[in-house]
């Protein structure tokens, strides 16, 4: 596996969440697979629980879900084929994705989670979740492709992907370090605690 291209993007950054100041982590892919096949895959609770987790709840405009094991939130837009907005884990905790398609047999992706910065503490505070979204953007692709066949959450604590999951921890790193949002004081503590959360037996 690539760590450069799953996703092809990743930055951090300065945003508002709601009106306070906030961190973001955005993540670009394109996906060989037609917008409609992706778009399904993101929203159809049989496709999610086959690279994602299982999900229950109302997935429709303002209904609420909640992921096995996981996160839940609200869907606070919907627009099918282009744009999902959700909450995720907090009502200031936003996680919003966009596709665009770039021909008949591919999608751009683009995933932003933004949240504030009184929870994030810093920027090093996107190790918290963006080396979860680097595996969702990979099992998303392994499932379009009809690669993906073991459970999610297992597939997750494999050797393969606990090394994977290192690679994107530095990468995200470097990310952040560019960002300038982080001392390298909170920096290392958040590598570290990325490690021991994501890749314990790379540690």
């Amino acid at each position: 596996m690539d760590i450069n291209k799953h996703p092809t993007v990743r930055e951090v950054s300065e945003a508002l969440a709601g009106h306070d100041a906030g961190v973001e982590v955005r993540l670009g892919h394109e996906y060989q697979a037609p917008v409609a096949d992706v778009w399904t895959a993101l929203t159809d609770p049989d496709r999610l629980a086959r690279w994602l987790l299982p999900v229950s709840g109302d997935l429709r405009l303002s209904g609420a879900f909640q992921f096995e094991g996981n996160a839940g939130g609200t869907v606070l837009a919907c627009e099918p084929g282009r744009l999902l907005r959700v909450t995720f884990g907090g009502d200031t905790s936003i996680v919003e994705v966009r596709l665009r398609a770039n021909g008949p047999d591919a999608t751009e992706f683009t995933l932003t989670h933004t949240v504030p910065l009184s929870m994030a503490g810093s920027g090093a505070g996107a190790l918290v979740v963006a080396p979860a979204w680097d595996l969702r953007v990979l099992g998303l692709g392994l499932f379009l492709r009809g690669e993906f066949v073991d459970d999610p959450a297992a597939w997750e604590h494999t050797p393969a992907l606990q090394r994977y999951a290192r690679q994107s921890i530095e990468a995200w790193a470097a990310a952040i370090e560019l960002s300038e949002l982080a001392t390298a004081t909170e920096l290392a503590a958040a590598v570290n605690a990325a490690v021991t959360r994501f890749s314990p037996d790379e540690a």
